[in-house]
């Protein structure tokens, strides 16, 4: 099973709250998911970007592949 850290939106209509988790590849954008690590908003000023931090590079440690978007994200948090 090849995992996948990446996004998956919540939140209401026009308002998009993001959700960083560690996913199956093969499952959908907001399908079942492994766990969740933190979450991301772009409608603040400045953007929130909340990450356990211990628990990505877990998953990092163990062969998880960041999406683009987490991957800048995880970049901006100082986490790679």
């Amino acid at each position: 099973m090849a995992v996948r850290l990446r996004l998956t939106r919540v939140g209401g209509r026009k308002n998009p709250i993001w959700r960083v988790v560690a996913a199956d590849q093969r499952s959908k954008r907001d399908g079942r998911v492994l766990e969740t690590l933190g979450h991301y908003n772009a409608q603040t000023q400045p953007s929130t970007i909340v990450l356990d931090e211990e628990r990505v590079r877990h998953w990092l440690a163990n062969g998880a592949q960041p999406s683009q978007t987490v991957s800048k994200l995880l970049k901006t948090q100082g986490i790679n």
